[in-house]
């Protein structure tokens, strides 16, 4: 053969068959775990819409038109809003050193991973202490459609700082500053130069923004009413009210396939998007240089902290609000038992809720580490696996615990009543938290530090341990974290699967809220507040965990 000619690629060497089957056993986890409770769930709701008819029958109402159109139009107008006030405070986060930064990002994330319901409450909160709710005589908020897209904002800004905010930090910023340099007004910077580079994230913001605002139930019954039901509500009150299953099946069978051509809508003009972001580390922020180059900050800023603190300080001023003054009896009524129309104390509604969400945090981390591990290990192949965990984080929450309770009603899976399903329920929303913080660590392993290790006298499976594990461990604690905080705040898939004797804080707000008296909307309140505080710690905790550079989530 020619020294000099081209050279044979080596053939890559194939994995030995047992470890494939070892790899098989591993990955055969997460798999078992989203084909028992959630693969079958949902097709058990498409199978009862398609079984008799009914989902076409429901498609004919004009009524189900009505629910479509508004469904469809009120998560469009809050998206915008949420992109209108969040974009500069992406802008701000990216690109300002500011002081307090990881604060900031913390803050904002609080209303994201709280319960919608708590949302809700504490808005209502906030229209009756300016005089625009319930009983209010001249503009009234509470019960509009105002009210849900003013919740939708508080709700998801946080994605719009987040997602867009960690792209943005990516792009070089002189870019821009040669276009200004040559004349450009800042309008036409935007338009021209930074819209595009910054097309990519926007669309996933605004996909992600749409999907929640599109599935959004807490909010609709909260701030709402039932004067503007969505898809959502409706497939609840269905099933829960009208105990109507059929018509709950259909359309909770015609909200999956809205939700899934969303999906693939979103995906194909984010690719579409993608101008090719150089690998490179964010650009380090920086500091105005005059008091005044701050005003621009403050007023990025204002909004989006603005909605975010109000409603959470008035949450907190109406849960010690006594009636004649302030103090601290809401918090020792929740002791009490009976009067609440719980068939406990509603302080065992917080002990409830932290069991379940430790449980869904333990099987989100373990699902979610082994498809992690699986994801990475497997390549390319691994790629139906990791779309795969990312389904249930789309999946509408009532559609996914109404399919869990009709789906796991025989034995040897009847769970309805079983204490572990309501935490089952919520690591599904929490795997993919895991998964997607997991999964950019493990790749991130340099192989070269294992063969260290083995040169040094340990076994593969110690130089795994020592590396993988010791590099990942702050990861997989973000990600537990996160699905910890998601589990606190889960009421959708709850409502349904809670048992009355054993409800979460948010099933116990939405029981309360909903009779009259003071008494018991202060309570309410009262829980609200402690589950946010349980949230900011979740938050401020998974901020401190992240390394300072780390980007999106």
């Amino acid at each position: 053969m020619d020294p000099h000619g081209p050279a044979l690629r080596s053939p890559r060497p194939r994995r030995p068959a047992g470890a494939a089957l070892a790899w098989a056993a591993v990955a055969l986890v997460p798999v078992a775990f989203l084909a028992v409770f959630f693969a079958y769930p949902v097709a058990s709701i498409i199978g009862r819409g398609l079984a008799d008819g009914t989902a076409l029958d429901v498609l004919r109402r004009r009524s189900t038109g009505q629910l479509l159109w508004f469904t469809f139009w009120q998560a469009a107008a809050s998206t915008v809003l949420t992109l209108a006030v969040g974009l500069p405070a992406a802008w701000a986060v990216a690109r300002v050193d500011l002081p307090g930064r990881r604060l900031v990002r913390a803050l904002v994330v609080v209303p994201f991973v709280l319960p919608t319901l708590v949302v809700g409450a504490a808005l209502q909160a906030v229209f009756d202490a300016v005089g625009v709710g319930r009983e209010a005589t001249g503009l009234r908020l509470q019960g509009t459609v105002w009210a849900i897209l003013l919740a939708h904002l508080v709700l998801n800004v946080a994605v719009v700082v987040r997602v867009v905010g960690g792209y943005w930090a990516l792009l070089d910023p002189r870019t821009e500053e040669a276009a200004r340099v040559l004349g450009a007004p800042r309008w036409r910077v935007w338009r021209e130069v930074l819209a595009p580079r910054l097309a990519p994230a926007l669309w996933s913001a605004a996909g992600i923004v749409f999907l929640f605002c599109f599935t959004s139930f807490g909010v609709i019954l909260t701030v709402g009413g039932p004067g503007h039901p969505t898809v959502e509500t409706e497939i609840w009150r269905a099933a829960t009210q009208r105990t109507d299953l059929a018509t709950a099946a259909a359309l909770a069978l015609v909200q999956l396939l809205a939700v899934a051509a969303l999906v693939l809508v979103v995906s194909v003009l984010e690719a579409r998007a993608a101008v090719g972001l150089p690998a490179r580390r964010p650009s380090p922020p920086r500091r105005p240089r005059r008091a005044r180059g701050w005003l621009p900050v403050a007023a990025a800023l204002a909004s989006a902290l603005a909605l975010v603190a109000v409603p959470l300080a008035v949450l907190v001023e109406r849960s010690l609000w006594m009636g004649d003054g302030h103090g601290l009896g809401n918090y020792r009524a929740l002791g009490a038992h009976g009067g609440s129309g719980l068939f406990v104390a509603p302080w065992e509604a917080v002990a409830n809720s932290l069991r379940a969400a430790g449980l869904a945090m333990a099987l989100a981390v373990v699902v979610g580490g082994v498809a992690a591990v699986v994801v990475v290990a497997a390549g390319r192949r691994g790629r139906a696996l990791d779309l795969a965990v990312m389904v249930p984080l789309g999946t509408s929450a009532v559609t996914l615990g109404f399919g869990i309770l009709i789906a796991l009603d025989s034995p040897p899976l009847d769970l309805r009543t079983a204490p572990v399903i309501v935490p089952i329920a919520q690591a599904l929303v929490g795997i993919p938290f895991v998964v997607r913080s997991l999964v950019p660590a493990l790749r991130a392993v340099d192989p070269r530090q294992r063969e260290a290790a083995a040169v040094l006298g340990a076994t593969p499976t110690r130089a795994r341990l020592e590396v993988d594990v010791a590099l990942a461990a702050r990861p997989l604690l973000v990600g537990a974290a996160f699905a910890f905080a998601i589990a606190l705040g889960e009421f959708g898939a709850t409502s349904f699967l809670a048992r009355p004797d054993a409800p979460t804080v948010p099933v116990a707000m939405y029981r309360l809220l909903g009779q009259p008296g003071a008494a018991l909307r202060g309570q309410a309140m009262a829980l609200g507040t402690i589950l946010a505080l349980l949230t900011a710690v979740s938050v401020l905790g998974i901020e401190r965990l992240r390394p300072r550079d780390a980007l999106g989530w």
